[in-house]
């Protein structure tokens, strides 16, 4: 919707404006003139006039002049390659410079906060010591939090406790293998909430 360098040569190909009953072409020109001032700006490449259209069609825009005189002279073969191994020198410098840059910042660690449901086999069990055996777990990469007694019903109370996990080091089913091992204390574990940090 915005024109290119295309319009551009079209234009300057045109040359004056079209006749008024080829209005279309006539509205086209004057839109592309009301970019006078910022032609230079506009996005694309300005080829040759002939360059533009369908692939399978020769270009005859420039059959007045002698194409001999065009073939022998190559104005811009040797500038063209000079360029190319200039931009591929700079976008090499670019790409060490991104990958120095990539490789300084530290890389995130994926962590976890969890709130565990541990609960005992019965209102008999000392919740004391059923905690202690749950801090007692420790790993690296796994931090514990607060901890509260929650009643679940006839006297019975579960211990819900928080802790911070790092995901690659320490996963749920690693502690609830651990905590469950206090057969003694531990009925069974629930993971109560899991939330990305």
């Amino acid at each position: 919707y915005v024109p290119s360098q295309a319009d551009i040569a079209v234009f300057e190909a045109v040359g004056a404006p079209p006749p008024a009953d080829l209005y279309h072409a006539l509205r086209w020109y004057n839109h592309i003139k009301s970019y006078e001032k910022q032609k230079a700006s506009l996005p694309g490449v300005k080829k040759a006039l002939g360059k533009y259209g369908p692939a399978d069609i020769e270009d005859t825009t420039g059959a007045a002049t002698d194409s001999k005189d065009d073939d022998d002279i190559d104005l811009f073969g040797s500038d063209d390659e000079e360029e190319s191994e200039e931009a591929k020198k700079l976008r090499e410098e670019r790409l060490a410079q991104y990958e120095s840059k990539k490789s300084k910042k530290p890389a995130v660690v994926a962590k976890s906060s969890l709130l565990l449901d541990v609960k005992p086999w019965d209102d008999e069990t000392d919740m004391a010591k059923l905690e202690e055996c749950v801090r007692s777990i420790q790993a690296d990469g796994l931090v514990w939090g607060s901890s509260k007694l929650v009643p679940v019903g006839y006297g019975i109370k579960k211990l819900q406790i928080q802790c911070v996990v790092e995901d690659d080091k320490v996963g749920t089913d690693m502690l609830e293998e651990r905590i469950t091992a206090f057969e003694d204390y531990v009925q069974s574990m629930d993971v109560a909430a899991f939330n990305k940090i």
